[in-house]
């Protein structure tokens, strides 16, 4: 894919909040069409990651480099769905379609907003107020604002951990089905199951370092960090 923003390559990567480091000399590669989950305890700097990925935060050093390509560019090609997503004050479908708007994609809004509500199986919610969604309702609807605007990488950061089971299982099927239509997708968790249900790759965070990044079947299996062991163990890592 000529036009592509993959790969991205991390390197050297850390971030300071004051005089606390919250993640410490990071480096990984992320290939199309991949689906890396990052794990690890709470407070192991998963979201913080997400956000530098994203552009929402600025390095403290170390460099993020989609494909080599200038990341205002690199930004139009990429969404992201936070475990808490803000709903705006209109109905389902308009907050696609103010998505969409924003994007620069104005033409067919709607019939594109639609498309993407069918896709989460939220189009019979259209016309309804988002604010007024269930949790799982909400999380499908900013799945469908990222989705309608075709990215090519796709974060998610925790998107499940307020949900119930049958809410979730919603959830981790629309990721498959966007992931099916062509978008690579880095997501956050705490959840093991999920990782084994989801992930190509496995990367581990702890105390902001990368422990491990791992195909998933090699993880699970045998672990390279006593740390990942511990946690896939159900222990406790500080």
């Amino acid at each position: 894919m000529a036009d592509s923003i993959l790969p991205l390559a991390v390197e050297g990567l850390s971030f300071r909040a004051g005089e606390t480091s919250v993640i410490e000399d990071v480096s990984f590669r992320i290939e199309r069409g991949s689906r890396t989950l990052v794990i690890g305890p709470n407070g192991a700097g998963k979201s913080v990651l997400l956000r530098l990925l994203h552009g929402l935060l600025q390095p403290t050093a170390g460099k993020v480099r989609w494909n080599d390509r200038a990341f205002d560019v690199a930004r139009r090609s990429q969404a992201m769905v936070f475990q808490r997503p803000v709903m705006l004050r209109r109905s389902v479908i308009e907050n696609v379609i103010f998505a969409l708007r924003i994007a620069g994609n104005g033409g067919h809004s709607e019939q594109l907003a639609h498309a993407a509500l069918e896709r989460v199986g939220l189009a019979q919610l259209a016309r309804r107020p988002a604010r007024v969604l269930s949790g799982g309702e909400q999380q499908r609807l900013a799945l469908a604002r990222a989705w309608a605007l075709e990215p090519e990488v796709l974060f998610l950061d925790e998107p499940t951990a307020s949900l119930d089971p049958a809410a979730t299982r919603a959830i981790e099927e629309a990721i498959g089905a966007v992931h099916a239509a062509g978008t690579t997708i880095v997501m956050t968790t705490h959840d093991l199951g999920q990782a084994k249900r989801i992930a190509d790759t496995v990367m581990v965070m702890h105390r902001g370092h990368l422990l491990e990044a791992t195909p998933a079947g090699e993880f699970f299996n045998q672990p390279r960090s006593p740390q990942a062991a511990a946690f896939i163990r159900g222990e406790l890592i500080w």
